[in-house]
């Protein structure tokens, strides 16, 4: 068993000591989309890469299982069993429509949870959100005016996705802005992020809105070079949000990709 909790459980044992509120809920389905997921398998894939997962019949209805460390599989069977990791988000958008529904960590964690049918589906079809462009030109950048209300429910959410994204950029400042058309709006900036991950950042931080719990929240996000006035005068009147690290990895021997491992090969349920 893991010695230390993961993000799942730090997320699932808040929503447990509150279950009133909405926005601990919400955050348990993105902890669940952004984890590593380890399911179980009918058999070992075949020569076309074809996974089968093993369903499990129950009186609430069929399911799948999953864990999200390799210990917590371990621990649910005796024996060594076929098995796959896959993002939470790959298998939510797998096994939506099919009837199916996921247990995540059953009999081996405090963490254990059932998601119904119909639960992957809506959580497959929020993670199909992309956010949209826009071409205003900010003219006025301030201080966030947002309550501590909003700020509690919007921080925890950057922050789970900031995990995410270590070392992608240098900072990041929440401020308002004022564009060249009247309109009135706040700006998530991020700065010294690469051209080719700005597009998975922004996707990231829009995930973070829509399970922050916040029922119309609108937020822009940018790109911003350290040396851009816009940037020095965000960091003078912005909130400064702390970005982890990124952490080096000891350089580990090159190994084929697992079946189903490849996002642009999805695993075939059958």
């Amino acid at each position: 068993m893991t010695s230390d909790p993961t993000a799942y459980d730090r997320a699932h044992a808040a929503m447990e000591a509150a279950p009133e509120n909405e926005a601990l809920r919400l955050a348990v389905y993105d902890r669940l989309a952004d984890a590593e997921l380890f399911v179980l398998l009918e058999r070992e894939p075949d020569a076309e890469d074809d996974i089968v997962p093993q369903v499990f019949e129950t009186e609430e209805g069929d399911f799948v299982l999953a864990f999200d460390t390799e210990e917590r599989l371990a621990s649910f069977s005796d024996e060594p069993v076929p098995y796959v990791a896959l993002p939470g988000r790959v298998i939510a958008q797998v096994l939506a429509g099919e009837g199916v529904g996921l247990g995540v960590n059953l009999g081996v964690a405090d963490s254990a949870m059932l998601l119904p049918p119909e639960a992957l589906e809506w959580l497959s079809h929020t993670l199909t959100h992309a956010p949209q462009a826009s071409a205003g030109r900010p003219v006025a950048f301030a201080g966030p005016g947002l309550s501590p209300a909003v700020l509690a429910l919007l921080l925890p959410a950057f922050q789970a996705k900031f995990e995410q994204l270590a070392g992608l950029a240098t900072e990041a400042v929440l401020g308002g802005v004022t564009y060249d058309d009247g309109r009135h709006g706040h700006v998530l900036a991020f700065l010294g992020a690469p051209e080719p991950a700005r597009a998975g950042i922004a996707k990231a931080m829009g995930e973070a809105l829509l399970f922050s719990g916040l029922e119309a929240g609108e937020l822009d996000v940018t790109f911003l070079d350290a040396e851009d006035p816009a940037a020095r005068e965000l960091l003078d009147k912005g909130l400064v949000l702390p970005l982890p690290e990124r952490v080096e990895e000891e350089v580990q021997e090159l190994k084929l990709t697992a079946p189903g491992m490849d996002p642009a090969k999805p695993p075939i349920l059958r």
